[in-house]
């Protein structure tokens, strides 16, 4: 008997094992087709060829198109991000990390694919949910990043590091959102760099007296 349930659990692990690698193939064969086709519409049998599974496999692991969609969009601006992280810790100081980050985001070929799995969530309410795991998870990964580096370059940020990259990707999904809405101009006529908040300069504040010879005792601040 014991030995029949030990079979059973392994039989169990490996077909667990399975569908994470089927789910795994399909959200990067579908990432793949949109990186190469950017605002072509892919067909499920399509999917389905490039990751060597069953058309019905789609919706078996994720329900519908649409949501195997979603989760390859954001596998692509998962990918973008840590792109982005390395160029941001190329920056010599806090002024070229702002400039040398927005221009990369909005340079990354991910944000159209997530402005659209965005506008899914919206018109779809079963999707919505997707779309909020994946982006807590681009926030706690944005988090983690800049908190790592400022924490070793000594910088700041002049707000909390969650509002800090809320705040900012916000921005910059909002304007892939604008400009596919129809909105007049292009994400270049964002000032994106001016929604960081991360400095080298000191913070102003008190920081004592000091006895000059011919004007007598002096606040300082910086």
């Amino acid at each position: 008997m014991e030995k029949k349930r030990t079979e059973a659990r392994s039989t169990s692990a490996r077909s667990r094992d399975r569908g994470r690698a089927t789910r795994r193939r399909l959200i990067e064969a579908t990432a793949r087709l949109c990186k190469e086709r950017p605002g072509a519409e892919v067909s499920v049998a399509e999917i389905a060829n490039a990751a060597g599974v069953f058309p019905n496999q789609v919706t078996y692991y994720f329900g519908s198109k649409d949501s195997l969609l979603v989760h390859a969009a954001f596998l692509g601006l998962l990918h973008d991000a840590r792109r982005i992280e390395r160029i941001g810790r190329q920056a010599l100081d806090a002024a070229t990390f702002r400039r040398n980050i927005a221009r990369a985001v909005l340079a990354m070929p991910s944000l159209p694919p997530v402005a659209r799995a965005l506008a899914a969530g919206i018109s779809k309410p079963e999707l919505a949910p997707v779309v909020d795991r994946h982006l807590q998870l681009l926030f706690r990964q944005s988090e983690r990043f800049v908190g790592q580096l400022i924490d070793g370059r000594g910088w700041r940020a002049r707000r909390p590091l969650d509002v800090e990259v809320r705040t900012f990707w916000s921005t910059a999904l909002g304007a892939v959102l604008l400009v596919r809405a129809g909105a007049h101009g292009t994400v270049a006529d964002l000032d994106l760099a001016g929604a960081l908040t991360i400095h080298d300069e000191p913070e102003y504040g008190w920081l004592g007296f000091v006895l000059s010879r011919d004007q007598g005792v002096r606040c300082l601040f910086r």
